[in-house]
């Protein structure tokens, strides 16, 4: 069985495949401050309510956008599970070209997230991901990460909303029904609910045009099935995309499979591959 662990800003989330069936997923909050021994506790105890044996677990692969939290649940794996973690990094197999103007900036996930969506969906795609920032990821036909848009996410506007303003309340963030509302807290959904939902479909409409061709918009993280009841352009929800994701680059990198491309197959690339966009 294949551990995958997904490390965001808010949320870390657990995954354990067994082939290429997920039979058992967590979303815990992203501690920085836990030990290795904390996470071993925390990690050995969910295991134990699932059913599951640590001791069949025989790979662990990582994605984190939050390095303080690497060397503990590095040494989580080593000392828990008997692993030494895969880290999706510099130099990981991957199938993808990166074509950016600095690799090393893109978030892992947004890499794992392509791949996965490639993988599932085709391409071109887009990859529309709801955690801390909202972030658009763009696949081209031949399996290569273009760029992207980065924007704030949900929980961040209503923080900040909540925060700067002396009389509004934390609401909770829901379709009101109705952009005209009726009361404080309705006119505050319907700003935040229907803000995200025309800001997602106008970007996406942008980078449609950008591209010059229709794309397969798959959206993933906290808030995707609720945005995706309003808008015009996601076409599938995918809850577990990244951990999906992590359970292809672990078998890349085990010479399992070669990348997945639009006309056949060929060797697997580095996270780090990048060439130039023909004009």
């Amino acid at each position: 069985m294949l551990l995958t662990i997904d490390v965001g800003n808010t949320n870390t989330v657990l995954g354990v495949f067994r082939g290429e069936e997920l039979i058992a997923n967590w979303r815990l909050t992203t501690a920085r401050q836990q030990t290795v021994d904390e996470y071993g506790v925390l990690t050995r105890n969910l295991f134990t309510l699932a059913g599951l044996d640590r001791d069949s677990i025989g790979g662990v692969i990582i994605s984190s956008v939050v390095p303080p939290v690497n060397w503990t649940l590095g040494e989580m794996a080593r000392i828990y599970f008997g692993q030494k973690a895969l880290f999706v990094e510099a130099g990981v197999k991957t199938g993808m070209s990166v074509l950016v103007d600095n690799p090393l900036e893109v978030g892992a996930d947004r890499i794992v997230n392509g791949v996965a969506a490639f993988h599932k969906y085709g391409g071109p795609c887009i990859v529309v991901d709801f955690g801390t920032a909202i972030t658009f990821d763009v696949v081209s036909e031949r399996c290569e990460y273009l760029g992207g848009v980065i924007a704030p996410g949900l929980g961040i506007s209503s923080e900040a909303l909540f925060s700067r303003t002396a009389k509004l309340p934390r609401v909770e963030i829901k379709d009101p029904g109705k952009v005209i509302g009726t009361n404080t807290i309705t006119h505050i959904q319907a700003g935040l609910y229907y803000g995200a939902v025309d800001m997602v479909d106008g970007m996406l409409t942008r980078i449609k045009a950008e591209l010059g061709k229709d794309a397969a918009v798959v959206a993933t993280g906290g808030q995707a099935k609720l945005v995706a009841r309003g808008s015009k352009h996601i076409q599938h929800t995918d809850e577990f995309l990244t951990l999906t994701g992590l359970r292809i680059i672990w078998s890349k990198n085990q010479g399992v499979e070669t990348a997945k491309t639009g006309g056949g197959t060929r060797e697997p690339r580095s996270i780090t591959d990048v060439k130039k966009i023909k004009n």
